[in-house]
């Protein structure tokens, strides 16, 4: 394809630019080859001429089509080059405000300097589990590509994180591993996430500093090992550094600070704790104020300084050596202002008691003296003896500097240590990720040892990207059977080789650095020899020696040589390095306990960034002659050898790139800077990705994707079954050059353009298209048009010829007169105007005459002076020019003079060069000494007496001032009094003009009041008249008044009425909300069951040696199961195994939560004790009342002493199983401890000791007082008389009569709480009682409902005298209300009409206002008591949910599944029976396990009738309720609901498992409902149903339970249902084509995207669509009531449009108007779904609204403020984040489509402010919505159910 194909007119280029880099034009004209020049026009319409160069005849780079702009993946351009990528990059950040972007392999990432909110826990879950290139760009999916990777390949992974200081790395390497703590799953590990992230604060307060580029620059480099175990659950982490700045230790640049750490303490200098480091402000120490920027804006170094020390106590670094290092960083600050005096040129001091270096020597624990003296000296060893030296005031100084360089360096390495040992997990690491965080490539003015290293590492680093960018192209190419040609790339082995090379820079820098005499430029000059005019990527700058050029991938760079070997020798004086040894300090030595020494016997310099290194270097063995010092690796071999060994670590893992782009250098936030970024493109290898893509075949598409884009090129001929040939064969017509695509086994492949040029042939074929229907349908239109217009034309012609001829003749008419107006009008205005100009004319004349006499004078008058002043001007000039001629002579002599004296100077300085003139000049020395120390004395003498002088005269000075004053003050005086008499004369005057005022304004009121009089009777004329029109218009006023106090009436009715449906409403959302809080906690309820049994498995599982079992027995007492469950459940689950897999990592958690459930214990059993107390002291009460009304009679108590003798004995044997079961866990732990006693836990595990025998003591205690408190209280209810059992009977009766008049539920629930409060019976007759005590029971009750029903007769006897009152003054109201009435009507009848009826108008509007006000009062009311009632339902509700946590609370998970539930109190009721199914106790656990464990579900639904088991289940109830058993009643509803879970939990996935037996449970309780005797849940049944009412028992509080379980299994079917449903719904909701033609595939890039078009095994609708079809045909055939059906619909879809919402929220390729078609196409198929199964009105169609908005927005219109208008209207499902997402991804799909305007996004975030919605971007998807479970009674009789022998129930019975 030639170039001239694609160079046509209007075609768009690049051209660079200085300023924008790069410029968008088009051409004028086609392009012909040999043309040298381009006719452009640029886009703000200037035309250019573009010159290509004769050389290369390149032309300039072609422009992407717009719809590919704008692309997630740079790759998918068709146009490969640097500005289609700075464009793509810029329209994504700025217009979009997209700050991620896909390079192929590479994240792109820019900064916003905004706080974003992409990054939340919904946006993860969004992420979870996403192919990479199926959701927007984001550092999410990078991370879940790297986790995704480990779990599948079993290889590591290093997420490579670079860019420029304030680029965003350390952010994004923060959030990476924040991804991968939210997705590991691992609840129980999230303590090392918090500790990788606790490790944050410290590593920034110690390797972060402020740089006039960001204001928290990282100055280090670090690569994080994320580990992870054998479930991919994050274990632990370890951190390597690389290259800290240490030269910031002890310099700083203007506008920069030191490291964090120095400012948090000196801001933190005021604690107690600090005083001792004698710290004061940062602007004292010399360290610290070099910058001259001490403070961060925005940044509080105080409170920085407590994050930091949390973040230690985190990583367990304690208290003493937190201390520690702080006093170590205090003394590099002492040590920074010691000062050093010169004694002459070779020696220095330090001034005695010097304070800054006695501070220095107190917090580092070493002797003054000594420290003084090798701070100013240094020994120097030869091979016979040793020298003490003094050294120079700068080397003191460089020596100082390097030591405190090297002490912070140490510091650092032995925090990273212990950071590290704080992550370290003793779980064996299965795999890792390794996340890189390190410096972008660096140039800068001056570039040293530091941007060398640098440089050299992004060398290494970009070496390894293109062999792995190089390494994907070719398997990608294998894969697909591709010629492999060898792509032509950027090998930059040969820069690597120039620097690490034998003979190398590195290499000749060692050696000069081993040289006694080596210098800089030693080492420059065999650089030069070395490599200059041999390497081809080494230079030597024109103008400079000691300069060194390096062409590296990114940019040359010039090195100044100057600093290069101090920095790499790195070195300080040993002698200082021992006596920091010798210190008293502990943790000083420890810095330097593991230290290389590199010792110096020459000098100290400051050095550059130094390696840290995690492991040692051994030091070579020291022959017997050779000096004990050795020199250390210098810091160019070390920071090679650290990055070979990170080479090594990330080539053995597979890397993943994110390259942090900063956009502008000033933070501004979405603020692009092409310059800046281009630079930063070129540095990081995103252009060398791309040039690497364009080099080979970059565009790929799959047969099936480019056959739906380009279907509209093929002819129907063409379309064949095979869409592999159909595709080779049209692609031979449309490009002819076979060399520009190739066919692969599912892909074919494009050179670089050649997409662009094939979407420029669809492009025009559609525009032909277009033009020839709008060309058929234009000219039809017109046509149509034209008829209409011929038609209408004629009609109006005749009318408008007629009405032209009469407007003519009346023209004529009017022109005749309006002549003979115009004559004489004229002459009279032309006569006017004659008359007006001839006055003026001669007022004219006479002031011009005037003003020209006046100029005229003062121009002679100006002359005369003009000549005085320039004879003046004149001479002063000439003396002048004399002074400057004068000055200019001196000063030729004055120089000619400095001539001959410097010459002389010369002279005399040779001749002092003599050593006889040094003698002679010494000899006068002492002379000239002594005659200028006479001349200084004189001139004090002159100066004192010249001070007297001027003391003279000042005095004189001040007296003549005085005298000054005082005359000034006589003048004053003067002045004053001519002043006043001039004031008098003007008074005069002024009272003489204003009688002259008075008497004129007296003639003119005189003429104002005549004509007043005239006035006047005009008015009163005027007035009659107006009278009676206001008469008028207050008759129409009445009427229209009194249509509007109509209207107002009945506004106020439908307001009221509307308040009352929206309180309603409230209320309603209300108690869903409590529903649904309600229903949360039975979730998380289960959820911690669910776990609690996964732990006692693993635990049983780890168990070696049988656990020693112990089971309580089951008691029939409430009050004493509930004493003892908790320690059964201890023993029973908590029991420690003897023998452990893995003892070090399973001990501590079970210790704790053993702990913890003591603790517990204790506390409950003090509640208990306290209610012991209390009932004790009601029972005293009672007994002092029944002393006074009864007499004393013998009880016969044996019994139930007897029963409480046992119940004591039995507490005492739990108390010591369970001492010996302590005892036995602490054998075990003592065991498994004793070969870690040194260990660091051990320690802790002594303390849980300590801590459990002081719980088991204080547990005895409890126990104890609790036997006491039961003893005291039979006792006590031995001393008690029951009364008589007729007053019993009686009291019976009159509470059932009571209770028949409690028409209230609230009451009857009050009494019925009030039986429950007295579940402790007095001791009654053995006789007169039986077994459990339930006639005392029902007395008590009885007692409470009398005290009820009475205080309610009283409260409602109140309510009826306020009522009659409230009556009474209504009626004395309204009683003078009439007499004020007649009262008013009697005096309008006295008055004149038009007074009656102004006054009745007048009172009618009073009345209505008085009303409008009672009303007004009424509504205020009414609100008080709607907001009054809302807020108790609100506390009821509150005190509901506490309730029922409570229940929930005091019910272990051992109780609900493995304990039976704790037995009810289940009062009986004496009824007939009926029917029913009869089973023997031996049985139940058969019957459990046929009808429920065993059973499956598929053959129950279709053979049997629905909810069979719990019809059989319930008529076995029946029948243990027609016994009277209550503990068979217990223990069969017990092992039903245990065994229901232990299905559920088994095969929990199964749908049709879950959808069963949430149908059973419901059916289960609406039988205990409907057969429960209550008259609401009676109203449906039978006779013969109504005869089938359990006759014992109420089962009110198991129907409870039953509901929650209902709950539960409900929330696990929505479970079930979004985890089978959740793979489908993007699929077929999305990415399914279901409208075919409709949109076509963009291209996409190396990132590819989930294919839209359905392959085989992709969802469609249609499997959506079959899927609901399945459940909704399971719950019908399991019989599932039809409102439970309606909400897991309405669920259903909810879950529906909330996963299709936030992935169409998060993928810019499916924003497009035609997948807006295909959405609504979708929902409109779900919608007729529903209307087949008739659940329309089930809501689930509600549940789509913000998914159908969406879709309408992508369709819409969106140019005017009126569409902008319409968006805010339609849009009220959406929030303001969703709308403007939307907005900002729509992408077209087609070029007949236009983009978002960003200025019409600002208008709709304008009218959107107000709009108060949730600031959350993505919708909940995890939401369930509270279920409930309507009553529905069932038809069936239960006498006529017949149970299949399938079932295996033969041993039940009929009865």
């Amino acid at each position: 394809m030639a170039a001239s194909e694609l160079y046509t007119k209007f075609a768009r280029v690049w051209i660079p630019d200085p300023e924008e880099v790069w410029k968008s034009a088009e051409l004028l004209k086609d392009y012909k080859p040999g043309d040298k020049v381009l006719q452009l026009r640029l886009e703000g319409g200037k035309d250019l001429e573009y010159c290509l160069d004769p050389k290369t005849k390149e032309l300039p780079h072609l422009r992407n089509p717009d719809i590919l702009v704008g692309e997630n993946d740079l790759t998918a351009l068709s146009y490969l080059h640097e500005p289609a990528v700075l464009h793509n990059l810029r329209v994504r950040f700025i217009d979009s405000k997209l700050i991620y972007t896909y390079c192929g392999i590479v994240l792109v990432a820019i900064n916003p300097y905004e706080q974003l909110p992409i990054y939340g826990e919904d946006i993860i879950n969004a992420y979870s589990g996403q192919n990479m290139g199926d959701m927007d760009p984001h550092i999410f999916a990078v991370a879940e590509e790297a986790y995704k990777q480990m779990a599948r390949d079993e290889r590591n992974q290093s997420i490579i994180v670079s860019g420029e200081s304030g680029a965003g790395k350390t952010v994004s390497a923060k959030y990476a591993m924040r991804y991968f703590a939210t997705v590991s799953g691992s609840a129980s590990e999230a303590n090392v996430e918090e500790k990788v992230l606790a490790s944050n604060p410290i590593m920034e307060s110690i390797g972060n500093a402020k740089t006039t580029r960001n204001d928290n620059s990282s100055r280090f480099g670090k690569y994080i090992e994320i580990g992870f175990d054998k479930r991919y659950r994050i274990i632990g982490a370890n951190m390597r550094t690389y290259l800290l700045e240490k030269s910031r230790v002890v310099f700083q640049a203007e506008e920069e600070r030191n490291y964090h750490i120095f400012y948090q303490l000196c801001a933190s200098a005021k604690l107690p704790e600090f005083k001792m480091l004698r710290l004061g402000n940062a602007d004292y120490f010399h360290y610290t104020k070099q910058g001259g920027s001490p403070v961060i804006d925005g940044v509080d170094d105080a409170k920085e300084m407590v994050h930091t020390r949390q973040a230690c106590t985190l990583l367990g670094i304690n208290e003493s050596y937190q201390m520690g290092i702080f006093q170590i960083l205090a003394g590099i600050l002492h040590l920074g202002n010691v000062g050093f005096t010169s004694r002459d040129s070779d020696s220095c001091s330090i001034p005695p008691k010097h304070e800054p270096l006695i501070v220095f020597c107190d917090l580092m624990g070493v002797e003054y003296e000594e420290m003084c003296h090798w701070l100013c000296h240094r020994k120097l060893a030869t091979a016979t003896e040793t020298y003490i030296k003094p050294i120079p005031k700068l080397q003191a100084t460089n020596a100082r500097d390097a030591l405190a360089k090297h002490i912070y360096a140490k510091l650092f390495n032995w925090i990273v240590d212990h950071v590290n040992q704080a992550l370290h997990s003793a779980v064996k690491q299965h795999s890792f990720i390794g996340v890189l965080d390190i410096y972008g490539f660096e140039t800068f003015e001056i570039n040293s040892f530091e941007q060398f290293c640098i440089n050299y590492a992004n060398e290494k680093l970009q070496q390894q990207f293109n062999m792995h960018v190089f390494k994907l192209e070719q398997e990608e190419y294998m894969k697909e059977q591709i010629p492999w040609t060898l792509i032509d790339f950027y090998d930059n082995q040969p820069c690597i080789n120039l620097i690490e090379a034998k003979l190398g820079i590195l290499d000749l820098l060692d050696e000069e650095c081993k040289m006694p005499k080596g210098s800089d430029d030693t080492w420059a000059q065999k650089l030069y020899n070395t490599h200059l005019n041999k390497c081809a990527l080494f230079e030597k700058p024109r103008l400079s020696n000691r300069a060194f050029i390096i062409q590296h991938f990114a940019d040359k760079v010039e090195y100044q040589c100057e600093g290069f070997l101090e920095k790499n020798k790195d070195t300080v004086f040993e002698e200082q390095i021992k006596v920091l040894k010798s210190s008293k300090f502990k943790m000083l030595p420890e810095l330097f306990q593991d230290d290389e020494k590199a010792i110096s016997p020459s000098s100290a310099t400051p050095s550059g960034r130094t390696p840290l290194y995690r492991t040692p270097i051994k030091p070579t063995k020291v022959r017997p002659g050779q000096s004990t010092k050795e020199h250390k690796k210098t810091v160019g071999h070390q920071f090679r050898n650290s990055l070979h060994l990170l080479m090594e670590t990330l080539n053995a893992t597979t890397p993943h790139y994110v390259r942090c782009i900063k956009p502008n250098d000033f933070k501004f936030p979405f603020t692009f800077d092409e310059k800046r970024a281009v630079q930063q493109l070129r540095a990081c290898g995103v252009l060398e990705t791309i040039r690497i893509s364009a080099a080979g075949f970059p565009s790929r598409w799959t047969y099936q994707e480019f056959f739906s884009r380009y279907r509209v090129l093929m002819k129907q001929k063409d379309v064949l079954s095979d869409r592999k040939q159909t595709c080779k064969n049209v692609l031979e017509k449309l490009i002819l050059d076979k060399d520009k695509y190739q066919f692969g086994k599912t892909k074919i492949f494009f050179r670089a353009g050649q997409v662009a040029y094939l979407e420029k042939i669809r492009a025009d074929k559609l525009r032909a298209a277009c033009i020839r229907i709008q060309k058929t349908i234009r000219g039809w239109l017109l046509r149509k048009k034209y008829l209409r217009m011929k038609k209408a034309a004629i009609t109006i012609q005749r009318y408008v010829r007629g009405y032209q001829a009469r407007c003519y003749a009346k023209f004529l008419r009017r022109t005749n007169a309006a002549t003979i107006i115009q004559k004489y009008w004229r002459m009279y205005v032309v006569q006017k105007k004659y008359q007006i100009k001839r006055a003026a004319t001669i007022i004219l004349q006479s002031y011009l005459r005037g003003y020209m006499a006046r100029n005229r004078y003062h121009k002679i008058l100006c002359e005369h002076k003009a000549i005085i002043i320039q004879k003046q001007v004149r001479g002063w000039l000439a003396r002048l020019h004399y002074k400057r001629c004068l000055k200019a002579i001196v000063y030729l002599q004055c120089c000619f003079r400095r001539m001959m004296a410097k010459r002389e100077l010369k002279k005399l300085k040779i001749e002092a060069r003599s050593v006889e003139r040094y003698k002679k000049l010494h000899i006068g020395m002492e002379n000239k000494i002594m005659q200028l120390q006479r001349k200084v004395d004189e001139q004090n003498k002159e100066y004192k007496c010249l001070l007297e002088k001027l003391t003279t005269l000042e005095g004189t000075y001040t007296s003549e001032t005085e005298k000054l004053r005082s005359d000034l003050g006589r003048l004053q005086l003067s002045e004053e009094e001519a002043k006043i008499a001039t004031s008098r004369v003007l008074s005069l005057q002024e009272e003489i003009a204003k009688l002259r005022k008075d008497l004129e304004r007296t003639q003119s009121e005189k003429k104002t009041i005549e004509e007043w009089a005239d006035k006047y009777k005009k008015e009163t004329e005027q007035l009659v008249s107006n009278l009676k029109e206001e008469n008028t218009l207050l008759k129409k006023e009445k009427e229209t008044l009194n249509h509007l106090i109509s209207e107002q009436a009945k506004e106020i009715t439908e307001t009221m009425e509307k308040k009352l449906i929206e309180e309603t409403k409230q209320l309603e959302l209300d108690l869903n909300d409590e529903r649904l809080r309600y229903q949360n906690l039975l979730n998380e309820f289960s959820r911690l069951e669910e776990r609690y049994d996964d732990l006692k498995e693993e635990m049983t599982i780890m168990v070696h040696v049988p656990k020693p079992e112990h089971r309580r027995t089951d008691s029939t007492h409430s009050s004493n199961e509930s004493e003892y469950t908790f320690s059964s459940e201890i023993t029973e689950n908590e029991d420690i195994p003897l023998r452990l897999e893995e003892p070090s990592e399973k001990k501590a958690p079970l210790d704790m939560s053993l702990f913890l459930k003591l603790q517990k214990r204790v506390t409950e059993l003090e509640l208990e004790k306290q209610a012991m107390q209390d009932e004790l002291d009601r029972k005293e009460e009672q007994v002092l009342r029944s002393k006074a009304k009864e007499e004393e009679r013998p009880q016969i108590r044996g019994a139930e002493l007897e029963y409480e003798s046992l119940k004591r004995q039995e507490l005492e044997s739990e108390n010591k199983k369970l001492k010996n079961e302590l005892n036995e866990l602490r054998k075990a732990l003592s065991e498994k401890g004793a070969p870690e006693v040194t260990a660091p836990g051990a320690p802790a595990y002594r303390v849980l000791m300590e801590q459990l025998t002081s719980i088991s003591e204080e547990l005895d205690v409890r126990k104890e007082e609790v036997l006491i408190l039961r003893s005291q209280l039979v006792s006590q209810k031995e001393a008690i008389q029951p009364k008589e059992d007729k007053n019993t009977m009686t009291d019976s009766t009159i509470l059932l009569e009571d209770v028949q008049k409690m028409k209230d539920k609230g009451e009857i629930a009050q009494a019925y709480i009030g039986l429950k409060e007295t579940n402790r019976p007095f001791p009654m007759d053995c006789h007169e009682l039986n077994e459990d005590e339930e006639l005392w029971l029902v007395y008590e009750g009885l007692k409470q409902a009398n005290r009820l029903l009475e205080s309610q007769l009283q409260s409602q006897k109140k309510s009826h005298d306020n009522e009659t009152e409230a009556l009474r003054g209504e009626i004395q109201s309204l009683k003078e209300e009439n007499n004020r009435q007649q009262q008013l009507l009697a005096q309008n009848l006295q008055l004149p009409p038009e007074a009656r009826i102004e006054a009745s108008l007048q009172h009618e509007i009073t009345r209505l206002t008085n009303e409008n006000l009672d009303l007004m009062e009424q509504l205020e009311k009414q609100d008080k008591t709607v907001r009054k009632l809302k807020k108790q339902l609100k506390v009821f509700a509150k005190k509901i949910g506490e309730l029922e946590v409570g229940q929930m609370e005091n019910i272990s998970p051992g109780q609900i599944i493995d304990e039976p539930i704790r037995p009810v109190n289940i009062p009986r009721k004496e009824k007939d029976f009926q029917g029913m199914l009869e089973y023997k106790k031996d049985d139940e656990q058969k019957l459990v396990k046929n009808l429920i464990l065993d059973l499956k579900p598929r053959g129950v639904a279709v053979n049997l009738i629905p909810g069979l088991p719990a019809y059989i289940l319930f008529m076995c109830v029946r029948h243990a309720d027609y016994l009277n058993d209550d503990q068979k009643v217990r223990s069969l509803l017990t092992s039903t609901i245990n065994s229901i879970k232990k299905v559920l939990k088994k095969r929990g996935d199964d749908f049709e498992t879950v959808s069963f037996w949430l149908s059973n449970t419901c059916r289960f309780l609406h039988c205990l409902k409907q057969y429960s005797g209550e008259e609401g849940f009676m109203k449906h049944n039978t006779p013969r149903q109504n005869e089938h009412c359990l006759t014992n028992f109420d089962l009110a509080e198991y129907r409870q339970v039953l509901s929650d379980l209902a709950i539960q299994i409900y929330q696990q079917l929505v479970r079930v249902l979004e985890n089978i449903l959740q793979p489908m719904i993007v699929s077929g909701m999305l990415e399914h084509e279901t409208i075919q033609g409709v949109s076509g595939v963009k291209p996409t890039g190396l990132r590819k995207r989930t294919s839209s078009i359905a392959d085989e095994g992709t969802y469609t609708l249609d499997s959506i669509l079959r899927q609901l079809n399945s459940f909704h045909s399971v719950m019908c055939q399991h019989g599932m009531d039809p409102e439970l059906i309606k909400q897991v619909v309405k669920q259903m879809f909810y879950i529906v449009g909330a996963i299709t919402l936030n992935n169409l929220l998060l993928r810019k390729d499916m924003c497009s108007w035609s997948k807006g078609m295909q959405i609504r196409y979708n929902v409109s198929q779900l919608e007729e779904w529903l209307r087949d199964k008739n659940l329309m009105n089930s809501g689930a169609k509600e549940t789509l609204e913000p998914l159908i908005q969406a879709a309408q927005l992508l369709q819409v219109k969106k140019k005017t403020d009126e569409d902008a208008e319409a968006i805010c209207s339609m849009c009220n499902a959406l929030t303001t984040a969703q709308i403007v997402k939307v907005l900002n991804l729509y992408t077209p799909v087609n070029e007949f489509e236009e983009r978002v305007s960003v200025s019409f996004i600002r208008t709709i975030q304008m009218r959107l402010r107000d709009r108060k919605d949730s600031p959350q971007l993505l919708m909940d998807a995890k939401h369930i919505f509270p279920v409930t479970f309507p009553f529905n009674p069932s038809s069936l009789a239960l006498e006529t159910i017949q149970i299949p022998t399938s079932l295996g129930l033969g041993f039940i019975a009929r009865v």
